[in-house]
């Protein structure tokens, strides 16, 4: 089932998410679920919060973005082909490598793109669908994706990364989708 996506404004977007047990009602259909509503708004990364869930459960397809590129591009990463994976009960070890700019985006604040600083390498504990641990280290664009949707699960937005004249400059437009006063061709539910 496709769920609506949050809109910016909404208060689940800034909270900070809690761990969930293996008996959480219907996860493997939530998940499911997360991942239907993910691609169906052609997005790569998808977060609880973002489908109004304060728990700290993240699915993520970098696959898709090096789909696009030729592969001369694709050299210039270390994370090529990407990966797909779900992340429950995720939190961070350790950051490390030098920041640059890639140009993010987000399903729940639609039409606004930025060029944010992010970490190369990123090392991650969480637990898979079964419950069983990993701590894992990534690269890349992947881990970019793993650290933009990591943010949600702490209640924190791309756009926080925002010096603040940019942010000055964004703000009508972040009251705009917070009304609902924007188009996107997928679901999603409004705060005002």
């Amino acid at each position: 089932m496709i769920l609506p996506i949050v809109a910016y404004g909404a208060p689940v977007l800034r909270t900070v998410c809690k761990d969930i047990q293996p008996d959480y009602p219907q996860l493997g259909k939530f998940i499911e679920d997360m991942w239907e509503t993910m691609y169906a708004s052609s997005g790569v990364g998808l977060a609880a919060p973002q489908v109004n869930k304060d728990i700290r459960i993240f699915v993520m397809d970098s696959t898709q973005i090096f789909a696009g590129m030729n592969e001369d591009e694709k050299k210039s990463y270390t994370d090529a082909p990407g990966i797909k994976q779900v992340f429950i009960n995720a939190h961070l070890e350790e950051l490390e490598g030098k920041e640059w700019a890639y140009n993010e985006g987000c399903l729940s604040i639609p039409k606004i793109r930025e060029d944010i600083y992010r970490n190369e390498t990123v090392t991650i504990r969480y637990v898979d669908e079964q419950f069983q641990p990993h701590t894992q280290t990534f690269s890349g664009i992947t881990a970019r994706v793993i650290l933009h949707e990591y943010d949600h699960i702490e209640g924190k937005l791309f756009i926080d990364y925002l010096k603040p004249l940019k942010r000055r400059l964004i703000k009508g437009k972040l009251e705009d989708i917070s009304k609902g006063k924007v188009s996107v061709d997928y679901k999603m539910t409004f705060p005002r």
